[in-house]
């Protein structure tokens, strides 16, 4: 018995490369480290199709109508569709900066501002994220393939519920659902780093789809319905005026793309080039999301005058077409096509957005067992112990709470960014990130015990909102106030009291870096740049070995001498 587990146990270890400067420790792997240039394969199309797929998506699509049922026009709807798209863009960017210089993602990212084992605490909050968060995905894609399958076999739609009366689905939905999970599963063995090609047949499936329904709902209609030019009907009974819903509307729309953006290094270490990221975040997660929120209240403005009812939902949409084409081939086909690439879509922005971020975040808590892939599919399990359709069918608050989980994001995006752009100056130590021993990131027991009260700080004065929201408890108009504000109010309050409480409590080593790149991360231009010893100059010569010389041929390595990377490298390549 002793020797099976042993066995298993040897299995389920990780391996490294060591020629790949890879470890495998209780606080490393092979998907931690510092990406090296080999693995930084992505161009600005990648970033264009990995922001593509949070766009070209269902939620997307409907997201004027959240703001239209609030009485606000179409132009004050898509005004906050713009504002907060660029909000969006911005602290998007301002994440990712690390990542981008540093190449390290989020999970790592964290330990050098929370402490090693302080890491732990922003890190459960996305995990249980991207749990939920794939679970409900693949719930709505599993609708899209249901479609797909009933615009193959009619009879699909009339298929006998097989399920008991307390379970809150259908047997047509859960056999969507099913077919969904499974076919998924083999995308997830694709390294982040080969996910061109998805990106491209993803991205531009959908965006022709949802194109030829605009243009055919427009052609058959000959112009758009009423609700494209609904004015503002904000009762004049209502406790919130105009400027409150809007801003409420900000909020609710960054909200919703808040754990994107909190977890964006993950992704922006994968770029070649800087420019690449900033470029393809720009084109697509501002524009594209712009573009896509107008299609569809034009699409859905058009479909109610062809059938004299708003259907916002495309799954909807699809099987009422597929209704008024009376079953004919040429009605079938449009609407397979059209759910098929919704529905691809939707799968690779849940394998990208959700399962790869659940297995880097899940590889973060157990480095030694589990690597990106290992993680994702765990993730990917976890949508049949989470059961969607438990929450999204039962709970019709559940899926705007997730959205308000902003709540508790927002502050940790506030440290994060002044803890690197101020307190740091952009300098990380990389030895200092995977081994705790002398650890200048271990702080008191592994924790930064400065960090904790700034982030409580930060969503203290929003939580009331988010708890009266979930519970349908009326709350003081101050307390609603706050919460229609609550992503500014806590990056903002945790981004300044960091700052405060360490300049009256500063840690030791800020600003500090490596002098030599260990893990073979930057290219020599990189390096340069950072004042770092790259790897190409220390191939024949011992870490030790390369100090002592330093001393004696006194070569400067003052952080402050950002030009004298190439001067360096030259003078130890002569030793």
């Amino acid at each position: 018995m002793s020797k099976v587990i042993r066995r298993v146990k040897e299995v389920a270890v990780l391996k490294a490369d060591e020629a790949h400067h890879e470890e495998v420790s209780a606080w490393c792997n092979r998907d931690l480290i510092p990406l090296p240039p080999s693995r930084r394969t992505w161009g600005w199309f990648n970033f264009f199709g990995c922001w593509s797929i949070s766009s070209l998506n269902m939620s997307t699509w409907q997201t004027p109508n959240t703001f239209l049922t609030q009485g606000l026009s179409v132009g004050q709807s898509m005004a906050i569709v713009v504002i907060s798209r660029a909000l969006c863009t911005l602290f998007a960017v301002l994440v990712a900066w690390c990542g981008l210089t540093w190449h390290i993602g989020f999970t790592v990212q964290n330990r050098y501002t929370w402490g090693m084992r302080g890491s732990y605490i922003p890190l459960l909050q996305r995990i249980l994220l991207n749990f939920i968060w794939c679970a409900i995905q693949c719930w709505n894609g599993g609708k899209l393939v249901s479609v797909c399958i009933t615009a193959i076999w009619p009879s699909f739609s009339q298929i006998p519920n097989t399920l008991s009366a307390s379970t809150p689905t259908t047997t047509y939905e859960l056999i969507g659902f099913m077919v969904f999970w499974i076919i998924s599963v083999p995308f997830l063995l694709i390294r982040p780093e080969k996910f061109k090609k998805p990106f491209f047949v993803s991205s531009v499936a959908c965006g022709f789809a949802m194109i030829a329904l605009m243009i055919w709902s427009l052609s058959v209609a000959k112009g758009v319905g009423p609700i494209f030019y609904q004015g503002q009907k904000v009762s004049s009974t209502s406790k919130w005026n105009v400027s409150w819903l809007i801003l409420g509307g900000i909020n609710q729309a960054i909200g919703g793309k808040a754990a994107g953006m909190t977890n964006s290094s993950d992704f922006s270490r994968y770029a070649k080039r800087k420019r690449d990221y900033i470029v393809g975040t720009l084109s697509v997660y501002w524009l594209v999301g712009i573009l896509v929120c107008f299609g569809g209240l034009v699409t859905t403005a058009a479909c109610q005058k062809i059938y004299g009812e708003v259907y916002w939902n495309p799954p909807d949409l699809l099987m009422v077409m597929m209704d008024h084409g009376k079953g004919s081939s040429a009605a079938r086909a449009g609407v397979f096509f059209a759910a098929l690439s919704f529905a691809f879509a939707s799968m690779f922005e849940n394998v990208c957005s959700n399962s790869v971020a659940g297995g880097i975040d899940l590889s973060g808590l157990f480095p030694k067992y589990i690597n990106i892939r290992r993680g994702s599919l765990i993730t990917f399990f976890a949508a049949w112990i989470i059961q969607p359709w438990q929450l999204v069918n039962r709970a019709a608050t559940f899926v705007s709470v997730l959205n308000s989980f902003s709540v508790f994001l927002a502050p940790i995006m506030g440290v994060m960014v002044c803890d690197y752009f101020l307190l740091r100056n952009q300098k990380v130590r990389f030895s200092s990130l995977f081994h705790p021993e002398g650890s200048d990131y271990w702080f008191c027991h592994g924790v930064n015990f400065r960090v904790i009260p700034c982030w409580i700080a930060g969503w203290a004065p929003t939580i009331g909102g988010l708890i009266s929201t979930a519970g349908g408890i009326s709350a003081p108009r101050a307390v609603s106030e706050l919460y229609y504000m609550a992503f500014f109010i806590g990056f903002f309050i945790s981004f300044t009291l960091f700052y405060i409480v360490n300049f009256f409590f500063p840690p030791e080593h800020l600003g500090e870096y490596d002098e030599v790149d260990k893990y073979g991360t930057f290219t020599v231009n990189e390096a340069a740049r950072l004042g770092i010893i790259p790897t190409e100059a220390v191939d024949d010569v011992t870490i030790g070995d390369l100090k002592e010389d330093m001393v004696e041929t006194q070569v400067s390595v003052s952080p402050d001498a950002r030009d004298s990377g190439h001067r360096r490298w030259w003078d130890i390549r002569r030793l």
